[in-house]
């Protein structure tokens, strides 16, 4: 009878339960559209393969790419100052610079100027954001 009013939190897994029971609904989820839609799905190669050819490759390919190295890099470089969320602020300046010039059409000075701007005021105000106002520490 002891054991029933007796709580025991493992701490090192603790933190998985609610991630996993989103991913298990939004998998379910995302079955139910796949048997409901099945057909308009089977039927969207041709749209697929017309909006490939149309999208602008080296802009698609090359966000894709610098995300990836992004989330590659934060936690790494977080990690040299543990719970300070610097990852997320050294790694975040390059990476809106780096996006910024990928999408920007005319690379006038006024509009790097202007992107330049934003990519040194917005990691720094999100981050002050997170860990001042919510208290959380980002990667």
């Amino acid at each position: 009878m002891d054991n029933l009013t007796r709580v025991t939190i493992d701490f090192d897994t603790s933190h998985l339960i609610f991630p996993t029971i989103i991913a298990i609904v939004l998998g379910l989820l995302g079955l139910a559209i796949l048997v409901r839609d099945r057909a308009a799905i089977l039927g969207s190669g041709r749209m697929w393969a017309t909006t490939f050819r149309a999208m602008d490759k080296t802009r698609f390919f090359g966000a894709l790419a610098l995300t990836i190295v992004y989330f590659l890099l934060m936690v790494p470089v977080g990690n040299i100052w543990p719970n300070a969320g610097y990852g997320f602020l050294i790694c975040s300046v390059p990476y809106v610079v780096a996006l910024g010039l990928l999408f920007m059409h005319a690379r006038t000075p006024a509009a790097i100027g202007a992107m330049l701007a934003v990519a040194v005021i917005a990691p720094p105000l999100i981050w002050w954001l997170f860990s001042e106002i919510f208290f959380l520490t980002l990667p």
